[in-house]
């Protein structure tokens, strides 16, 4: 039955493949759990739901990670439910665990600028600066960079269509300088494409084998490139859409034309990058005015 859950997820939802396979990985972990406790998965109840939230919690679980868990498994017992294949949702009353809140790594404009400023003498090198400015330039999620085909971008336009979470399309905008490196990296790139592969012909970015790159060959090139820079911080590709939406806010964009630029369904998912332009705001004023330097645990006695 998980697997015709699955397909809902996929074909009812248009969930993403990396979504679904998520899915798939819960139910199967709690599936195997089940069988631990000798017990069919539509018997589950409420004990269970504890002894399997406690297995997994000291396990080394993050509250995030047991908190998606849990949501996941809810959504599948829902569905077991309208089919009429269970009477209860065994996780319709479980509560979520209180998650620590953790601000997304960011790179500064100075540091982003090493990364993107490193010689492209071989084309492989070039390759990867087009990527990176992609990323950075667009806010782009390493997923929706990868799946861009050569009609997907109109360099003459500076735009070029993605597409995101649930299958949705949006327009992104590229800058005069990121448009001049992917104009220069596909004048190059129809000599590495491999030959009588379609997909490998319509993608934009390719790897060194010619074929589409995907998102694991991002963070591989991305690591290799931080290595010949010695940059002491953890950067994914992710890093360069946090990158992106912080220094737009810093620079004085409005919230809402980020999150559209960002894909968000809600200015609320966006607005946990206003947190870190307001501390970098407070730092500055810490060091620069002159009445800041007080300390914060020192009270005026009136």
């Amino acid at each position: 039955m998980h697997e015709q859950y699955l397909q809902y997820l996929k074909h009812v939802r248009h969930l993403s493949d990396h979504s679904v396979a998520s899915y798939r990985k819960d139910i199967l972990r709690f599936m195997a759990f089940c069988r631990e406790e000798g017990i069919d998965e539509r018997e589950a109840g409420p004990s269970h739901i504890r002894r399997f939230i406690n297995s997994v919690s000291t396990r080394g679980l993050s509250a995030r990670s047991i908190n998606r868990l849990i949501s996941g498994l809810r959504g599948y017992y829902r569905f077991l439910r309208k089919r009429g294949i269970v009477s209860v949702n065994p996780f319709g009353g479980v509560r979520s665990m209180k998650e620590t809140a953790s601000l997304p790594s960011f790179l500064f404009e100075d540091e982003v600028e090493r990364i993107l400023s490193q010689p492209a003498s071989e084309f492989l090198e070039l390759r990867n600066k087009a990527v990176f400015e992609f990323l950075y330039t667009t806010g782009c999620r390493v997923a929706e960079a990868v799946g861009i085909d050569v009609t997907d971008i109109d360099l003459k336009k500076g735009i070029a269509r993605v597409v995101g979470k649930g299958d949705k399309e949006r327009i992104v905008f590229i800058g005069k300088k990121t448009g001049e490196i992917l104009k220069d990296y596909l004048s190059k790139r129809r000599f590495h494409v491999k030959a009588g592969t379609q997909d490998a012909g319509l993608s934009f970015f390719i790897n060194s084998r010619g074929c589409r790159i995907t998102a694991r060959g991002v963070r591989y090139i991305l690591e290799k490139s931080l290595r010949l820079l010695s940059l002491q911080k953890k950067v994914t590709p992710h890093t360069f859409r946090h990158s992106f939406a912080t220094h737009l806010l810093d620079r004085g964009a409005d919230i809402r034309v980020v999150q559209e630029l960002l894909g968000h369904a809600s200015p609320t998912t966006t607005q946990i990058y206003t947190h870190i332009s307001l501390d970098r705001l407070k730092k500055v004023y810490r060091q620069s005015h002159p009445h800041a330097k007080i300390k914060e645990n020192d009270n005026e006695k009136v």
